[in-house]
């Protein structure tokens, strides 16, 4: 299936140098006009808004910009964004490899607003961020434009503390379940990408992993509340939203093209979990 209407960006295109990219957010939305439609990045994103107001649309779910607000976004994931005049805040991105490499034992999956598709990609600081995570961003800029020398080291050590700044705040927002139950439901999540077209019952996903299905929907409902098969399920519904707003597929192409070759049991399956239809989400959404 085609995405072409929806771009996938990469750090390439906003600097042809490194995997790591670092900027001030009124610059970053001056200097690359092409980011105020709806896009994808195949990197990691943090954004951090201290000053001005507006609306995120993260995966077909806005959330409020407000100073204090802070986006972590997963590679492949779909936004957009309308911001006041008065936006001000500070952007970086980075590859995987970026940071992955250099880790000795934290990766980036590692990190709980990371770990899964399912846990939310917002922490909001009342009133403002913290100063500590702010003065990192600022000396993360600093080192970004300049040359000296471990640049990349450090940057990754910036990257780091920011990381840890972060997590601190989102534990405390959403509390995270066992360690190994967040690991299970990452590789169950990683499965799903792989499969969602071709597996859609919770038994084949149980068998990849080597458990049992009854033990399968246990860890997804201790981490997530919801059960294997919501999973699955969720993962299909959102590659359909994307299509239907993205492509100029029809619904029976997008259907097919997801594994069903009964239209009308996608059609039920979409009005189910999302309350409207098929048609109705493309004919609002579809630009």
């Amino acid at each position: 299936m085609s995405n072409k209407e929806l771009p996938i960006y990469n750090i390439e295109d906003f600097n042809s140098e490194t995997e790591f990219y670092c900027n001030e957010l009124t610059l970053h939305l001056k200097e690359h006009h092409f980011i105020h439609k709806p896009h994808k990045h195949d990197f990691f994103l943090i954004v951090l808004f201290t000053h001005g107001t507006g609306t995120h649309e993260i995966d077909f779910t806005s959330y409020k910009v407000t100073p204090g607000t802070v986006f972590m976004l997963r590679p492949g994931q779909t936004h957009n964004w309308k911001l006041s005049k008065d936006i001000d805040g500070y952007i970086f991105f980075h590859s995987k490899n970026f940071y992955d490499s250099i880790a000795i034992s934290q990766k980036i999956h590692d990190y709980p607003f990371f770990s899964s598709i399912h846990n939310p990609p917002i922490i909001t600081f009342k009133n403002k961020p913290k100063e500590k995570l702010t003065s990192l961003f600022a000396e993360m800029k600093k080192e970004y434009e300049e040359d000296n020398l471990l640049k990349f080291q450090k940057l990754h050590t910036l990257t780091t503390l920011a990381y840890i700044e972060l997590t601190r705040s989102y534990q405390t927002q959403t509390p995270v379940k066992s360690t190994l139950y967040q690991l299970k439901v990452k590789q169950l999540e990683d499965l799903i990408d792989i499969h969602f077209k071709t597996l859609k019952f919770s038994y084949q996903y149980a068998d990849k992993m080597a458990i049992s299905e009854k033990h399968l929907n246990r860890i997804c409902r201790s981490c997530l509340n919801k059960t294997t098969t919501d999973i699955i399920t969720d993962r299909i519904i959102l590659e359909a939203k994307r299509s239907l707003a993205h492509t100029q597929l029809s619904i029976n192409q997008i259907a097919e093209s997801l594994g069903y070759a009964d239209a009308s049991y996608f059609s039920r399956l979409f009005k189910k979990r999302t309350g409207e239809t098929a048609l109705t989400f493309m004919k609002k959404n579809r630009h």
